[in-house]
């Protein structure tokens, strides 16, 4: 379009063209008029691109010098975002199919414009291909009209087959009406012959009887009076059939006819007896019912009313009155006129009524949502037919006195409470008053844990005269956080406050020497905005209000006052407003799981809310006494909530997302915006905790994400001591016994016997000596590395604890090889963003080590093993944290004292990062390089030698071909760490190293043996193959036999296959698939496993110098599980014959053949 318009003003030449060149000494008058006409063609033709640009973009390209650079700068960026269009149009247009929901045509303009989209990427479609596409998309009900306009021999034009399908959908659409109208003539010419039959039947009848008595009873099958059963005109009782019932309500003193009931509005009800504390929305009901009387808040006992079923049964209604819900998202909904029919066996909302009241149901395939007002209110879930709402539980009389009047109790004041910061709610009360807020009413028992948890109040002092006019007194105070640091290195905060409107302003310090800084900042920009002076402002006698802040208000003409000594409430306005600020603070915090280094923006938040709250004196807010205009309140969110925040335009791709994940954090300042931290980002440009502002976002403000993050990082279980001091800090260990349900280290089963959990058990059983020069060893690593020392605890801060762990170190063949004793800080006590930040800490994979040693083999190479003692003893912290003295070595007469950690330790969240920082600079340092693919693997070489050092966090394989060279490494990191040399290697993670003149084997008998020790009893006879390929497994759809055991088999050969046997790959892949609910069948099938691990305990991975090359093999399986129509994929590879990388997986995709499925194995391999 742009260059369309530029070529209309004839200006698009300026694009291409090079601006013209004149000389310095050049006179010539022609030339130079040339030159500025040009000049002036080419800044029109710039300035029309750059008015069609967004405002971000302008700032971008705006100094751009011609217009020829703007544009190949535009194209240049834009031409590589659009380099995978191509592919996303024609995915488009192979996935395109019509549905029968839709109106044909507009699904063929669809069609036509996706068609286009291609022709503009340049890609040719000629007319029949078009034609051919649109037929072969036509819904399921035109397929007979598709094979109709198949098998026509003369080909169609586009525009032909278009006219056809429109005539087509017409002669359809009418049919379907004239259908509609004859069908209802019919049911209406049909109601009419059966009811003229049915007069015609009772004249001849009452003719036939004469003057006989009149039937005076009450009918059985319907309950009327002055007819019997075999006369009645309602279809008769089936006793056999009691499923669908509509429920009618009728009083019995007003006679109805039953002709004329609704009989649409039914309830279906199973015949079963269902829980009747339970809740069923059912849509066609005409009212609630419940049978239970001890579930309504308010009742009236009722006399002469029934309900009728759909099969004409009746129950009695002997009362009526009002239910309360109490919903699992915390809701209450007041359910009124519910009767109570105990003969009924399920409770029942009507859906009718709820919609009637504004509420909105949306129904999905297996549950459905409740919302009011676009909040959200309820769900529940499909149960054999029937909807079953998610009830927390029904309030009973007792425990709630007063029912709110309206018919659906719905509390929104909570989310306004949490909006405003979690103010006070007799100030929502106020601000409803005064029509600010939509209209609600609480129950005053009802308290907010948060606030609770969060404040504290003592008993006010009496109030004094207040200023009349703005500026006439300020108060001011600072407020000391330094404990905890903002993310831009903030400690203080100081406020002003007006104290004839009580408008506050914030400013946050990084010192207190700050404090007549933001004074000069706030004077000016009041006394400008106001077009007044201050007066008067009141302070304490703190350091940062005496000679340079007195001296600032004396050449101002400003009177300061000060509080008399040790009386703060001289200065109770700013002290009451600090606390105010930091409850509200402490409120968002807590509510929104942010971390502490986040108080500056809380902080902020909180005084840009209370500025609109009204004060206690006045019925105005604080914000309309000094702008004079009333403030609003339709942009305020949930501090901490999830937000959808639109990405920068020029970092968005025409593919992808357009958003990113962040939490909302406050309210920009002097702007509309919003201030947002990224949670999570896509964009390499914005990396997560970034902070941003940005006006274009949709938030969920019942969504908090870092809270959700903390909850879950918290759920896992952690074996610690229990202090009496410390139980209100520390995980509760709970009393009740608990099926132990761990997948982790529990698989591992190198260690069968029991270790010792404390010191007191390790010094008191008969390996008391062996455990105690561990301990030993331990305390005396740490003491040489100087990670501590002792100092008194700071105030303010709590100490971590620490523990003991021991364990028994074992050799290849079983026996114990050492006692190994490790303190470990409970650094699970540690608080993110105050006490650490980064964890992250790579470690290398199991596939480098084959790797490494199929080149060994294939090269000779030597293999050294060491140990890096106390390894994450060298790690320097960079935050301040304090541990107590561990058990057994508290010096006597410090014992108050702390140990102040130096470096890190065991425990501590950011150990194996500091750990490996540490390692990583000392490698470089000495000349080493990272490989690229493993960063736990570094190289050095010369022209003749090499070396190779791969770590597992504190274990070091170390492999070359030059000994000396080896050697000089050992002693180069003797020298950086403590460290315990293995001399040859034998064993790595459990993995057994042998050498013979062959090559080297790599193998885990011993590993095997323990497994199979451990699981005897459910060991079947050896085979000679893992699984039985005539043996079909399936889903367990019944009770699971022995899921937690079973579990645990898998989860032991699972860390066998994946270091030294990949023939078990396919097998315990397909096993792991039912570990949730095993069967017999799966028990068999892993009891053979088993029995083929007995047989083949000596198997391993032989590497050997023949083929020096790397091969790959993979294949698939098409369709191998019939139930989801999924392949399965294979592949290996081989160095030097032995494997070192292999898998084995179902395929996430159908594949429609045999040829696909190997394909999309060959991608994954």
């Amino acid at each position: 379009k742009m260059l369309f318009y530029l070529t209309t003003l004839s200006l698009s030449r300026f694009l291409t063209e090079e601006p013209p060149v004149v000389t310095e000494g050049d006179t010539d008058t022609q030339k130079r008029t040339a030159v500025d006409a040009w000049n002036h063609s080419d800044f029109l033709c710039r300035n029309y691109i750059l008015n069609s640009l967004d405002d971000v973009l302008y700032g971008v390209y705006c100094s751009v010098k011609t217009a020829k650079e703007l544009w190949n700068s535009l194209e240049k960026k834009y031409k590589t975002e659009d380099a995978g269009v191509k592919k996303f149009v024609v995915g488009k247009f192979l996935d395109y199919k019509m549905v029968d929901a839709k109106s044909v045509m507009s699904q063929v303009q669809e069609i036509q414009i996706i068609i286009h989209d291609l022709l503009a990427e340049g890609m040719k479609i000629n007319e029949s291909f078009q034609v051919a596409a649109i037929i072969e998309k036509l819904p399921q009900m035109w397929r007979d009209f598709k094979n109709y306009l198949k098998h026509k021999r003369k080909e169609m034009t586009l525009e032909e087959l278009i006219v056809r399908l429109r005539i087509e959908e017409d002669s359809r659409t009418s049919d379907a009406k004239t259908h509609k109208k004859a069908m209802e003539a019919e049911a209406k010419e049909n109601l009419t012959e059966s009811s003229n039959a049915q007069k015609r039947k009772r004249s001849f009848n009452e003719k036939k009887r004469g003057t006989a008595k009149k039937f005076k009873g009450t009918c059985y099958n319907c309950g009327k009076p002055n007819h019997m059963a075999k006369d009645c005109r309602l279809p008769k009782k089936d006793k056999s059939q009691n499923r669908g019932q509509a429920n009618v309500v009728q009083d019995r003193s007003v006679p109805i006819d039953l002709s004329e009931i609704d009989l649409s509005a039914v309830v279906f009800e199973a015949n079963l007896v269902d829980n009747p504390r339970e809740w069923w929305v059912d849509t066609g009901a005409t009212s609630h019912i419940c049978s239970e009387k001890g579930m309504f808040s308010s009742y009236t006992a009722v006399s002469d009313r029934k309900l009728y079923m759909g099969n004409s049964t009746t129950s009695d209604v002997v009362g009526i009155g009002n239910v309360v819900l109490k919903m699992t998202s915390g809701k209450e909904v007041n359910l009124k006129n519910v009767l109570h029919v105990p003969d009924i066996r399920k409770n029942l909302v009507s859906g009718s009524l709820l919609s009637k009241a504004g509420f909105r149901l949306v129904f999905e395939s297996d549950k459905f949502v409740l919302t009011k007002g676009g909040m959200f209110v309820g769900k529940g879930y499909q149960h054999n037919g029937l909807f079953k709402l998610n009830v927390m539980n029904v309030i009973r009389p007792e425990a709630k006195n007063k029912i709110n009047n309206s018919s659906y109790l719905i509390e929104i004041s909570n989310l306004w409470h949490e909006r405003l910061g979690h103010v006070n709610f007799n100030t929502l009360q106020r601000l409803a008053n005064l029509n600010v807020l939509p209209a609600f009413k609480r129950n005053p028992q009802e308290k907010c844990e948060i606030c609770v948890e969060t404040k504290l109040a003592k008993a006010p002092f009496h109030s004094v005269t207040r200023s009349t006019k703005p500026l006439e007194l300020i108060h001011t105070d600072v407020c000391d956080l330094k404990l905890v640091q903002t993310r831009g290195g903030k400690r203080y905060f100081i406020t002003f406050i007006d104290d004839c409107t009580r408008y506050c302003y914030v400013y946050l310090l990084r010192s207190k020497d700050e404090a007549i800084e933001a004074f000069t900042k706030y004077k000016n920009e009041v006394e400008n905005q106001l077009t007044s002076k201050i007066k008067m402002i009141r302070s304490d006698r703190g350091g940062e209000y005496v000679a340079p802040f007195e001296e600032f208000c004396s050449n101002s003409g400003i009177i300061h006052q000060t509080t008399a000594p040790y009386s703060p409430q001289s200065n109770g306005v700013a002290e009451r407003k600090n606390r105010t600020l930091k409850e509200m603070m402490n409120a968002l915090l807590t509510n929104s799981g942010l971390p502490q280094n986040l108080w500056g923006e809380a902080i902020l938040t909180a005084n840009h809310i209370l500025n609109k709250i009204p004060h206690k004196g006045k019925n105005e807010t604080p914000y309309e006494l000094w702008k004079g205009r009333k403030p609003s309140y339709k942009y305020l969110k949930v501090w901490g909530c999830l937000a959808k925040v639109e990405i920068p335009k020029p970092k968005q791709v025409k593919i992808g997302p357009k958003t990113i994940d962040c939490v909302f954090i406050g309210y920009a300042l002097n702007s509309s915006a919003y201030r947002f931290l990224v949670h999570k980002s896509e964009i390499s440009d914005i990396s997560e905790g970034t902070i941003l502002e940005s006006r274009n976002a949709v938030f969920f403000e019942y969504k908090f994400p870092c809270k959700e993050k903390k909850e879950s990082s918290t759920k896992s279980a952690y074996e610690i001591t229990i202090e009496s001091s410390e139980t209100n800090d520390e995980p509760r260990r709970s009393k009740r016994a608990r099926i132990e349900k761990s997948f982790g280290p529990e698989f591992l089963t190198y260690i069968l016997d029991d270790e010792p959990q404390t010191i007191q058990e390790a010094l008191s059983n008969p390996e008391a000596p062996f455990w105690k020069e561990a301990i030993q060893d331990e305390i005396d690593s740490i003491m040489h590395n100087h990670t501590w020392e002792l100092t008194d605890l700071p105030p303010g801060c709590k100490p971590l604890g620490c523990k003991w762990i021991l364990k028994r170190k074992y050799k290849e063949d079983g026996s114990i090889d050492k006692y190994k004793a490790r303190l470990v800080a409970k650094g699970f006590r540690q608080k993110e963003g105050y006490d650490f930040f980064d964890t992250y800490s790579p470690v290398t994979r199991i596939t480098s080590i084959r790797v490494l040693i199929a080149i060994a083999a294939l090269h000779e190479l030597e293999i050294h093993q060491m140990d890096v003692k106390t390894a994450f003893l060298n790690g320097e912290l960079e935050e301040e944290i304090y541990m107590e003295q561990p058990e057994g070595f508290v010096i006597p007469g410090q014992e108050k004292k702390v140990c102040k950690l130096v470096k890190s330790l065991y425990g501590l969240k950011q150990a194996p990062k500091q750990w490996h920082e540490k390692f990583d600079s000392t490698m470089k340092s000495n000349g080493f390089k990272i490989n690229e693919c493993d960063k736990c693997v570094y190289i050095k070489g010369t022209s003749t030698s090499f070396i190779i050092i791969c770590i597992y966090v504190d274990d070091m394989l170390i492999m070359g071909n030059n000994h000396k060279l080896i050697i000089d490494t050992k002693e180069m990191l003797r020298k950086h760490f403590e460290t315990k040399d293995l001399g040859l290697c034998d064993i790595i993670l459990g993995i057994k190293i042998s050498r013979t003149p062959d090559g080297i084997i790599l193998s885990q008998t011993h590993y095997i043996e323990k497994v199979i020790q451990r699981f005897s009893t459910l060991m079947s006879r050896p085979a000679r193959t893992p699984m039985d390929l005539g043996v079909h497994l399936a889903k367990n759809r019944g009770e699971p036999v022995s899921q937690l055991e079973y579990a645990r088999v898998i989860g032991s050969l699972m860390f066998l296959t994946n270091c030294t046997r990949p023939d078990l790959a396919h097998t315990v892949n397909k096993l792991s698939r039912f570990t949730s609910n095993p069967s017999k069948d799966h028990w068999k099938a892993l009891t053979r496993v088993l029995g083929y691990l007995r047989y083949t305990s000596n198997y391993g991975l032989i590497y050997t110098k023949y083929p020096a090359v790397l091969e790959g093999y993979c294949d698939a399986n098409w369709i191998s599980d019939t139930k989801d129509s999924k392949s399965t994929s294979g592949y290996v590879f081989t160095i030097g014959g032995g494997a070192v990388s292999w898998k084995s997986s179902k395929q996430t995709c159908i594949a429609r053949s045999t040829m696909e499925s190997k394909l999309i194995a060959l991608d994954k391999a």
